[in-house]
């Protein structure tokens, strides 16, 4: 698919349904079944509905470009299995379909044993984090996903890339809406940056260096070069850390260097489920109400935002590029006579 410029391009305003069934019928003639085309479809339509466009559906068109979907993809296999643990290869597949099968298992695995430690290797692309330990969260774990992704970002001081994105997501179950969290080590996530050089569009300041080591705002220099970790040295420090955890998910044995590791915990370890809930609810409401400097209208707490743009998204629909949506329909046309309308 050709880069895409947005000088021409317009908005365009598509349901949940409307947006599911596009990227369904744009995954069907890449080789995906129609279950694995449903899952990939739930997770880019649910970032999608959260207000993470880039994460949404121009995902799907980076999935259909990827190198790795053209590559020899074997079933998952389980390299070693306790009663809490379970290290996997993915045998080059999805890693949103790899992550989603992850995840039920140590769902199972941490209601069965109250923890549960998960490490995979050998995928790609497992999207957005929090999709994941929301899932735990509303089971009534306590979730933590940790990824160590192939080499994008450069060390304070380096004029090459050295670590990845490495983000790091955690799910927290209350009485209410869970609490998630869910972060990149780096300035900017690659995924981002993708969408951003196939719309045309400049980069902040600070967030990049290309292939000489200079700063720089244009994205296709950025993809030559290296994105900086976020907050320096700091961002560098968990960044490592992300990656020590990678390792004990099989990341040594992986060219790419990307290792996946997803736990799951059982509240009641500790304390009753309904007391964790209880308590942390009560936390969040403290701080919440924490007194406010002038003009600040509330205390925002993480994935409340989300949250709130998935209940309005749900009812007054997506707003996508109209060169994006062109393109997954151009996609779909190659299974079906696929039409929005």
């Amino acid at each position: 698919m050709h880069e895409m410029n947005t000088q021409m391009s317009e908005r365009v305003t598509v349901t949940a349904a409307q947006a599911h069934a596009l990227a369904v019928n744009a995954l069907l003639p890449q080789g995906y079944r129609p279950e694995e085309a449903h899952a990939v479809a739930d997770h880019v339509v649910d970032a999608a509905l959260c207000g993470y466009e880039y994460s949404g559906l121009p995902k799907i068109i980076n999935l259909i470009e990827h190198a790795k979907l053209r590559g020899l993809h074997r079933p998952q296999t389980t390299l070693y299995e306790t009663a809490v643990s379970a290290r996997l290869d993915g045998g080059n597949q999805n890693g949103m379909l790899a992550m989603h099968h992850v995840t039920a298992l140590a769902q199972a695995k941490a209601n069965a044993h109250g923890f549960a430690v998960i490490g995979i290797n050998n995928i790609w692309m497992s999207g957005r984090s929090a999709f994941y330990v929301e899932r735990l969260a509303q089971a009534g774990l306590i979730g933590l996903h940790t990824v160590a992704s192939r080499p994008q970002v450069a060390p304070p001081g380096a004029a090459r890339p050295a670590l990845g994105t490495n983000p790091i997501a955690m799910g927290f179950p209350t009485e209410g809406a869970p609490l998630l969290i869910d972060m990149g080590t780096s300035a900017l996530m690659f995924t981002d940056l993708m969408h951003r050089k196939r719309m045309g569009q400049p980069l902040p300041e600070g967030v990049a260096i290309d292939a000489q080591g200079r700063p720089t705002t244009d994205p296709a220099s950025a993809l030559l070069g290296a994105a900086l970790p976020y907050g320096g040295h700091k961002g560098f420090a968990l960044a490592l850390a992300m990656a020590g955890l990678g390792v004990a998910a099989g990341s040594a044995k992986d060219p790419d260097q990307a290792g996946y590791l997803l736990m799951a915990i059982r509240p009641d370890l500790l304390q009753p489920l309904a007391q964790y809930r209880r308590d942390l609810s009560e936390l969040i409401e403290r701080v919440r109400r924490t007194p406010r400097l002038p003009g600040v209208p509330a205390i925002r707490i993480p994935s409340e935002r989300a949250f709130a743009e998935r209940r309005r998204r749900l009812q007054e629909g997506i707003e996508l590029d109209r060169l994006v949506v062109d393109a997954l329909m151009q996609a779909a046309h190659q299974h079906t006579r696929f039409t929005l309308a």
